[in-house]
């Protein structure tokens, strides 16, 4: 078989399974739609609503990335699958890619979403370019969350990883400032937001509509960069040492 027909089927079948699990789907997309109505549209005051905008798209891409990644992926450790899947002809980044494709159909739904409540219902007004670079950047921005989710997949129980999930993932959101404004955090805690992928990523999307804090966007793209260089390492590092690669 073509190995262009193997990763495009991969990549169906993984979206076709996880449009028949509603608990993902529902949640997945119901939740930034949500936060964002009440917090963006219904509170919308001083340009609260295109701030919002952006940060409630990083949390909404955060979501179905992590989830996607951990839970299939230690699902299908427990089951055997990815033993299955490791042991036929199919390249394991068929595999990996098939679910990053997911993530993205994912992470599309939901900016699209987004944007259509900010530009009809809460006034919004961006310039087309600064709609279009929004979205290749909370686009580009699921890369870093799909290794972490990959990560946990690797490493925890089939049941274990909806809990730590959510572990990483609610906490994480909230010391970034995609909540709350993140000059409304401690000022400890607004130091410490510098570690989060998510904080860089919100930063760099508020840049393109001139409501960051004002620091060089080299430096949030570096440090996302290097982030997600260090997540790629520990996701192979973690894989070699599941499958005793490294022994």
């Amino acid at each position: 078989m073509n190995t262009a027909v193997i990763y495009r089927k991969e990549a169906w079948y993984d979206l076709l399974s996880i449009l028949r699990t509603p608990g993902f789907v529902i949640p997945s997309l119901a939740f930034p739609v949500v936060f964002y109505v009440f917090f963006g549209v219904m509170f919308n005051s001083g340009g609260a609503s295109a701030y919002m905008l952006v940060t409630y798209g990083c949390f909404g891409i955060m979501g179905p990335a992590m989830f996607n990644f951990a839970m299939n992926i230690a699902s299908d450790r427990a089951h055997g699958w990815l033993t299955l899947k490791r042991l036929s002809p199919m390249p394991v980044l068929a595999y990996l890619l098939a679910k990053f494709t997911t993530a993205l159909v994912f992470s599309l739904v939901i900016v699209a979403l987004l944007f259509t409540i900010a530009a009809v219902f809460a006034e919004v007004r961006l310039d087309l370019w600064q709609w279009v670079l929004l979205a290749v950047v909370l686009l580009l921005g699921t890369l870093p969350f799909a290794l972490v989710g990959l990560i946990l997949g690797l490493t925890l129980s089939d049941k274990a990883a909806p809990a730590v999930v959510n572990l990483v993932y609610l906490p994480m959101a909230l010391l970034s400032g995609l909540w709350l404004p993140i000059h409304m955090l401690p000022s400890l805690l607004q130091q410490a937001s510098w570690i989060w992928p998510s904080y860089h990523l919100s930063q760099v999307g508020l840049k393109v509509i001139g409501m960051d804090q004002g620091h060089a966007l080299s430096i949030h793209l570096l440090l996302l960069t290097l982030s997600s260089i260090l997540l790629a390492m520990v996701a192979v590092w973690s894989f070699k040492r599941l499958t005793g690669e490294n022994a």
